[in-house]
Formats: C-alpha cells, sequence, structure tokens
C-alpha cells in the first residue's frame, strides 16, 4: 500500500501532530506500507529521511513557530509525486492548505482522501485572535470544521471525546478512534541523576515535571498557581517545565508575580532521544492540567519513564487516565491538586507502585498495537470507496438504459 501524505506541520516542529506522524509512518513502513510525507521547510536546516518532501514556506502572522506552504508549489510537488506513483490514498493530517490541496487533487485523481482530525481547535482560537469574540470564533471553528470534515471519505480521531464533539458538529463523515501509540522501550532507562546534575537539582528535591508546548492552551499557569500553593506543604519542591511557546513571557512573569520564581524552572525543548526521557525520570511527580488535549501523548511518554502523574482528566486524556492506573485524577482545583501532589510526594510507597503500575500500563498503548489499526482503517476505506464507485457507474447504466 502507497499513501500520499500531506501536513502543514512537522519536524523541526515539536508538537504532538509532528510526533504521530513520525511515529506512525515508521511503523507503517516496518508493515510495509509506503508513505511519502509532503510537509512545511522551515528555518532551521532539517537532515529528512527518504520520502519527506519539504514546501517552501513562510511564518503564521500570530504564530512565528507555524509556516505557511506556498500553495503553487505544494500543488505542483503533490502533483508530480501522484503522476510518479500509484497511489491507494490521500492521507491528510491538518485542516489548513494541506486540507485544501489534498482533498482537491483526490477528487481531481479518484482516489481516496482521509485526515486525522488532531487539534481540539475551538478551544484555544481566540489566543491567536484575541481581538475577535471567543463565541465567534468557536461558531467560526465548527463550521469549518463541520464543512472540511464532510468533505472526506473518512476521519481518524484520537479518543472518543474528539469524536463526540465533530459529531455534535454535525459531522457525517464515516470516523475512527485511533490514538496515537508510543513505542514505550524508547523511554526506558532515562537517567534522572544526570539530568538533575546537569540542572543543578539535588537528588533529594521533590520535582515536579510537566512537558508541553508553552501556549495558554496547555493551562500551564494552573499548574504554576498550584505549585504556589503546594509550596506552603513542600516548601523545598521545584515544578521544572520543558517546551517553548507563545506564552513563555507571561509564565515567567507570572512566577515573580508569584514569587516562586525560584521554585520554577524553565528549560526549552527538549532532544527526544535522550534528554526528554532523563526529564521524565529525574521527576518524582508528571503533572498536567490541559483543557484542549486530544490524547495527551506526554502522560504516556512519562507513564512509561515510571514517573507517577497527577493530572486533570478533560477531552482526550479521559481514555488514558479513566484506567486509573500510574495516575491520580485531580478537578481543575487547586487546592485538591496541591494536596494530590504532595500526597504522592510524601509517601515513598505510593511512588513505588505507580511507577509500576505505569510502566505496564504504558504498554497497553504500544504503537505496534495501533499500527494495525491504521492498516485495517485504509483498508476499510478503500474497499468502501470503490465500492461506492462501483454503485454509482451501476446506477449510470441503469439511467442510460
Amino acid at each position: 500500500m502507497r499513501i500520499l501524505m500531506i501536513s502543514d506541520v512537522y519536524f523541526p516542529r515539536i508538537n504532538g501532530v509532528s510526533t504521530s506522524i513520525q511515529t506512525y509512518r515508521e511503523t507503517l513502513s516496518e508493515r510495509g506500507c509506503q508513505i511519502d510525507l509532503v510537509v512545511p521547510q522551515y528555518e532551521t536546516l532539517t537532515d529528512d529521511e527518504a520520502g519527506v518532501y519539504r514546501i517552501p514556506s513562510r511564518k503564521v502572522p500570530l504564530d512565528p513557530e507555524d509556516r505557511f506552504m506556498n500553495r503553487k508549489k505544494l500543488r505542483k510537488q503533490a502533483e508530480e509525486l501522484i503522476q510518479r506513483f500509484d497511489y491507494d490514498l490521500i492521507h491528510i493530517q491538518t485542516p489548513f492548505l494541506a486540507h485544501y490541496v489534498g482533498t482537491s487533487l483526490a477528487r481531481k485523481h479518484n482516489l481516496p482522501v482521509v485526515e486525522t482530525y488532531h487539534t481540539y481547535f475551538e478551544e484555544y482560537m481566540y489566543n491567536y485572535v484575541p481581538f475577535l469574540p471567543k463565541q465567534f470564533l468557536r461558531s467560526l471553528v465548527r463550521y469549518f470544521t463541520n464543512k472540511q470534515c464532510n468533505a472526506l471519505d473518512a476521519l481518524i480521531v484520537p479518543s472518543s471525546a474528539m469524536l463526540e464533539a465533530i459529531q455534535e458538529y454535525g459531522v457525517k463523515t464515516p470516523a475512527k478512534v485511533i490514538p496515537t501509540g508510543i513505542v514505550p522501550e524508547k523511554f526506558h532507562y532515562g537517567d534522572g541523576e544526570l539530568f538533575r546534575a546537569n540542572h543543578n537539582i539535588g537528588k533529594d528535591v521533590p520535582l515536579l515535571v510537566h512537558v508541553g508546548r508553552i501556549c495558554h492552551e496547555k493551562n500551564i499557569d494552573f499548574l504554576i498557581r498550584m505549585h504556589q500553593q503546594l509550596l506552603k506543604e513542600v516548601p523545598e519542591a521545584i515544578l521544572l517545565i520543558a517546551g517553548e511557546g507563545p506564552a513563555m513571557n507571561h509564565l515567567t512573569k507570572l512566577c515573580q508575580k508569584l514569587g516562586i520564581d525560584k521554585n520554577v524552572k524553565f528549560v526549552g525543548y527538549l532532544d527526544r532521544d535522550k534528554e526528554l526521557k532523563d526529564c521524565y525520570t529525574a521527576g518524582n511527580v508528571f503533572v498536567f492540567s490541559s483543557r484542549t488535549e486530544t490524547q495527551g501523548l506526554v502522560l504516556l511518554e512519562a507513564m512509561a519513564c515510571g514517573t507517577p502523574v497527577v493530572s486533570t482528566a478533560v477531552m482526550g486524556t479521559k481514555d488514558i487516565l479513566e484506567a486509573k492506573r500510574g495516575a491520580l485524577i485531580s478537578s481543575e482545583n487547586i487546592i485538591e491538586f496541591a494536596d494530590k501532589v504532595s500526597f504522592v510526594l510524601k509517601n515513598s510507597f505510593l511512588q513505588t507502585q505507580l511507577s509500576s503500575h505505569a510502566r505496564n500500563y504504558a504498554m497497553e498503548w504500544s504503537i505496534d498495537h495501533f499500527t494495525g489499526k491504521v492498516i485495517d482503517f485504509y483498508t476499510e476505506t478503500l474497499n468502501d470507496f470503490h465500492q461506492a464507485e462501483f454503485a454509482e457507474s451501476e446506477l449510470q447504466k441503469e439511467t442510460v438504459n
């Protein structure tokens, strides 16, 4: 099976979409699928693997980390690939230029087109377009999501909460919940002691870790205010935040305003192959409170490292956390959340128990299991597409006769 995949985002831009694309591309290739990937070119030079095609792009206003691909060059590159290779279908990963070019070419060349709906846009667009009313932006997002999704042959969504959301919008396209799994083995054997030493954190200092893009929709404000509360019970505790993004300046000022800047460390993006798993392993607790997560891969990555989790369970994170294995769930209440973190930090037996449960549970989210589901999804979509083609052809014959 050969797939043309198109996305408006990919590494070196670090986020869940990039991670999902790379992870699935690797495991699908191992199962015999050829995935050609068309993505933006960034300012940072990349050493891409074979089959990745970069399109010249420019910065996105109000969101300089992302890129707008050149439409003409994107279409030309995708068209050339379609002429060159015998694709079974087109898989779109983002609802921007990739969506419009991908669906247009799919219809032109009579190919089935599917899309993964990764992001719960309605809950955070106002952070990037603050001069428009929040309700107006929500309505606009719902309108475009409904229109785009109903133009597809099939949809993948990463969680049951995301499926419920798009169905509420009025999306009728067949959709299947297929999470992005992880490769648990990649997160074993992190060196937490080395990470602590490199960042001047004592080996006995209680350490909370958060990993993710530093943006408003991740609700990191809540974690910082929660940490202020926690310091009343565990005054030596440090909250370490890994990642970068547009909310960095706001969050550093908030720490200063609350007088806890000495107990909060920002360490920027970490190398996924080494530093990231060291960071997870260094933590006594992984903390998370995003309201917009469609899945929450970082929760699974932390668990695979054996790091206990304290988190809210909103949107996609509910699917991961509902088993209550390796994690404590809190409401978005500062005192309740801080009490649960304090309880874990002060109870070494509980930490050990949660750590063991977390590792075992993360194994159940192995990408190997979900890769088979993606291949089945591709096969079902192809069969449905060709059956619909046949039915339409037969109807046309009857009409002529």
